[in-house]
Formats: structure tokens, C-alpha cells, sequence
């Protein structure tokens, strides 16, 4: 498989999931958070796109949850 398919494959199955959830947020940033987990990944050599897409959710609930922390304080 190719690193564009296994990235599209990764991509689609996080961004089902956070969306079956409700979790997903607004597009555009959703992508991106979602999309640098994958990249960071890539460089260390991960490949299989489940990981790849597990890792990803866990970080995008990790930043959202920090984001929705910080607004929380700051008000």
C-alpha cells in the first residue's frame, strides 16, 4: 500500500469515527489536527493505517480537550 493510501485509509477511518461520535469539530482544524498526528507518525515509521488512525483520535481528543481546558481558565 502506498503512503497516500494509507494515509487516506487512516484519515477516513479517524475522521469517521470522531464524527459517528460527535466528537468532530469544526472541519478545517479537525483535518489538520488530525492529519499531523498521521504525519508524525509516518516519520517514525508507522504504517499500519488502524494505528495510525487510533493514534490520531487519541490525539485529537488530547488537543481539544486541552484547548477546551484553556478556554475554560481564561474564560
Amino acid at each position: 500500500m502506498s503512503i497516500r493510501c494509507t494515509v487516506e485509509s487512516a484519515f477516513f477511518i479517524a475522521w469517521s469515527f470522531l464524527e459517528k461520535t460527535g466528537e468532530l469539530g469544526p472541519p478545517d482544524s479537525s483535518a489538520n489536527i488530525i492529519l499531523d498526528a498521521i504525519e508524525a507518525q509516518l516519520r517514525t515509521g508507522e504504517r499500519r493505517p488502524l494505528m495510525l488512525a487510533n493514534k490520531a483520535i487519541d490525539t485529537y481528543r488530547y488537543v481539544t480537550r486541552l484547548s477546551a481546558a484553556r478556554e475554560t481558565r481564561l474564560g
